[in-house]
């Protein structure tokens, strides 16, 4: 759960610094994978390397696009500029399929022609030191990014956490080569490899278009939202047309509240802000917009409010 907010800028500082660990992190690991390849001359290990250096460009991509997202509303973007970190991991899904398909040419030049391995052992434990910090970073950047509620964050983490999986299965397929001489395992552990991080891209590029098309929150959170304003509605007669949509940390959230047409403005107001404060406090990081109306705008469904006990 993600701390009050204090000030928009102190609020982003973490989630920011977080981002440049991961360029770093990413350099690092970059430079012992790369050495583990130059040691072995595994194409396996070679997919492994390679996948590295989109871990730097996505940890890069993630960087501008939380900068950019920690900019308050203006005259040209009056609700803000969350949704640049839907870009940022749109973008990572990209330069992951870029990679699998030149891990797959590189494959294929494997499998017609394979070649020993050199000082398998060595490469092995140098690829397993990449690894490890990589387990390490991708757990900090899941918590993270879920804490705040960071979709740039989270899809580097998922990414990074992928990366794991698949460098535990080099591993084991490189040992394989090692102990039983065939060759030709290696190719096609890395076409493998290749395939998993093309389906790894996929499903980034598929849940940052989502939150580009203004896809609705999670089940849980659109019942929550239901929950909340059914409760703090108390003295209006209906609530209708609830729609909510996320962009980044913030879910946006409007919708209808039909009072008594002889309530006066003030007693609505105050029905308003104790929906807009409930909201905040529960759910965090909200946009609220309620339209109120009359009750001859009333539809007879929507969100029940409980103390009239409506049919929803």
């Amino acid at each position: 759960m993600p701390p009050a907010k204090e000030a928009h800028g102190t609020e982003m500082t973490h989630p920011v610094g977080i981002a440049l660990g991961s360029i770093a992190v990413g350099v690092v690991v970059l430079g012992v994978k790369f050495l583990a390849y130059a040691v072995t001359g595994s194409v396996a290990l070679y997919s492994d390397a390679l996948e590295s250096i989109v871990n730097v460009g996505a940890a890069t991509a993630a960087l501008v696009a939380l900068r950019i997202s920690a900019r308050p509303a203006d005259a040209r973007h009056p609700f803000g500029h969350q949704k640049a970190e839907y870009f940022s991991a749109v973008l990572e899904g990209v330069l992951i399929v870029v990679a699998a398909l030149s891990i797959l040419r590189e494959a294929y030049s494997g499998i017609l022609a394979p070649r020993p391995l050199d000082a398998p052992v060595l490469g092995l434990l140098i690829n397993g030191l990449g690894t490890a910090i990589n387990a390490a970073w991708a757990a900090v950047l899941l918590r993270t990014g879920r804490r705040w509620r960071s979709p740039a964050l989270v899809a580097d983490g998922q990414h990074l956490f992928t990366d794991v999986l698949t460098s535990g299965g080099v591993l084991v397929g490189v040992v394989l080569v090692a102990v039983t001489g065939w060759l030709v395992l290696d190719p096609l552990i890395a076409a493998l490899v290749a395939l998993n991080i093309l389906w790894t891209g996929w499903r980034l590029v598929r849940a940052s278009v989502g939150g580009l098309m203004d896809e609705a929150p999670p089940a849980d959170v659109m019942a929550e939202i239901r929950r909340i304003v059914a409760e703090q509605a108390t003295g209006a007669l209906e609530v209708h047309d609830l729609r909510t949509r996320h962009a980044g940390r913030v879910t946006f959230i409007e919708f209808h509240l039909v009072v008594p047409g002889d309530m006066k403005v003030a007693e609505a107001h105050d029905i308003c802000d104790r929906i807009e404060a409930a909201l905040e406090r529960e759910v965090h990081d909200t946009e609220v917009s309620i339209h109120v109306e009359p009750e001859h705008k009333a539809k007879h469904h929507g969100v029940p409010v409980i103390s009239y006990r409506a049919e929803a």
